[in-house]
């Protein structure tokens, strides 16, 4: 009731300050008017004229077309950063008295304007889902505008704070939960397609069978990420028979192993926004309590880069990871149907299972972690990787980004701490014996190769 009453009373105070500002009705806004009702919004007004020109700054950039989307954005890169005259000011004033008062003043005045700019932003009713999907669209710019790094930058950094671990709300998620919230899980599942409404009933309501979601108080029906999780008896080798339509539950007190089968972020706009961090481990938190038998809790992930990679390596001449005769195998496993040759699967199982172990420790990114994006979340969280699964999603989407590989990473909760520092600190990724083993199978067949990357991150 507080939450509607502070609503009808903010959606009062836009009304009356709508009236305050003239801008022509029934004329489409341009980015010159955008422009103009940003610079007036940060040069500071009355709170309801300045919650007013807010709530109007992003109801006119609601009705712009991408163009001028990006447009707006040019004009936020370019009038909007800090003041170059009094940051130069600052500066000089610093290098000739380096106190704390000149470090507040060049600190005050270094912070671009953009910024106070989307904090007022945020104050009209919705602005912060606004703002959020504004960040999404601003995004989709970033690739062939690299000139607005710097707004997203304050973005991220303002949504950084807004968005931290202290405002999340974990809620479960089961058959109660409001319809519009179910909706938007169906919707939002980005690793294993939820086929509607029974589908989604047989991944919630079951007793072995949990979901849940990090919430904002600003995006109350919108979840931010959800991990689904399967109570199981063991660690699974593959999907289908956890999301088998025909199952028989588990007595979720018989259980021992947690399994985090599907982890989804449902706003692109919040991306490089770190909560699901915090999430899994609040998650272990939960069932641990609830389940004092458990004792193991796993993924079930996908390798969406690995066939890329493959494909990569299939390309490179000279010395290279791939032998002849994977170059040969590998050409079998471009005809969709290799699955259905017996031969074929069980040459390519070796393979396959080495390769992957082999892509962790040699697809590195410049900064020397894995460019697996899901490797790079789970490794950098504090898992290990603890085993490879052949042929685990036999899927048309997974055989075409991994050939139907899937991994477990294992979360300890005695490790966790000590596998994250090793890896942020000294780029080393926690490996079981068993992958580890793959690995120096893989470093003999090209020692000059492999050996390095095994050494360096073992």
């Amino acid at each position: 009731m507080n939450t509607y009453f502070f609503n009808d009373l903010l959606g009062t105070i836009v009304e009356r300050g709508r009236s305050i500002i003239d801008r022509g009705q029934g004329r489409a806004a341009t980015n010159a008017d955008l422009a103009d009702l940003a610079e007036s919004l940060v040069g500071g007004r009355g709170e309801a004229s300045g919650v007013a020109v807010a709530a109007t700054l992003l109801d006119d950039y609601a009705e712009l077309d991408r163009e001028a989307r990006a447009g707006f954005f040019r004009i936020l890169a370019e009038r909007f950063g800090a003041p170059p005259g009094p940051l130069a000011e600052a500066a000089r004033a610093f290098i000739e008295r380096p106190d704390e008062t000149n470090a507040l003043r060049l600190h005050d005045v270094s912070e671009p304007r953009r910024q106070e700019l989307i904090r007022r932003l945020n104050r009209a009713p919705g602005g912060t889902a606004a703002l959020v999907e504004m960040r999404t669209d601003l995004l989709r710019e970033l690739r062939e505008h690299p000139e607005l790094t710097a707004v997203d930058h304050d973005f991220r950094h303002l949504f950084s704070s807004w968005f931290n671990r202290g405002f999340l709300v974990l809620r479960r998620i089961d058959w109660s939960t409001p319809a519009v919230v179910l909706e938007k899980i169906i919707r939002y599942e980005a690793v294993h397609r939820i086929n509607g409404w029974e589908d989604l009933r047989r991944r919630i309501d079951p007793a072995d069978r949990r979901l849940y979601a990090f919430f904002h108080p600003a995006l109350v029906d919108d979840p931010l990420i959800f991990v689904e999780v399967a109570l199981t008896g063991d660690i699974p080798s593959a999907i289908a028979p956890i999301l088998a339509e025909e199952r028989q539950p588990l007595d979720p007190k018989r259980a021992t192993t947690a399994v985090f089968y599907s982890i989804s972020n449902c706003q692109e706009g919040l991306r490089g926004i770190s909560f699901g961090n915090f999430l899994i481990k609040q998650v272990v938190e939960e069932l641990a309590r609830d389940f004092p038998a458990l004792d193991t809790f796993v993924t079930l992930s996908p390798v969406p880069g690995f066939r890329a990679w493959l494909d990569q390596e299939r390309g490179k001449e000279g010395p290279a990871v791939l032998t002849a005769a994977d170059r040969t195998l590998l050409d079998k496993l471009d005809d969709p149907g290799w699955t259905a040759d017996e031969a074929t699967v069980a040459a390519a199982k070796p393979v396959l299972m080495a390769l992957c172990a082999g892509y962790f420790h040699q697809s590195l990114t410049k900064h020397g972690t894995p460019t697996d994006p899901v490797a790079r979340f789970h490794l950098g969280n504090g898992a290990r990787l603890e085993q490879i699964n052949f042929l685990a999603d036999g899927s048309a989407k997974a055989l075409a980004a991994s050939h139907g590989l899937m991994v477990n990473y294992l979360y300890d909760p005695r490790q966790i701490e000590r596998h994250h520092e090793a890896y942020a600190n000294e780029g080393r990724i926690a490996v079981s014996s068993a992958v580890r083993r793959l690995v120096r199978k893989t470093s003999q067949r090209e020692p000059s190769q492999h050996q390095s990357a095994v050494a360096s991150h073992e």
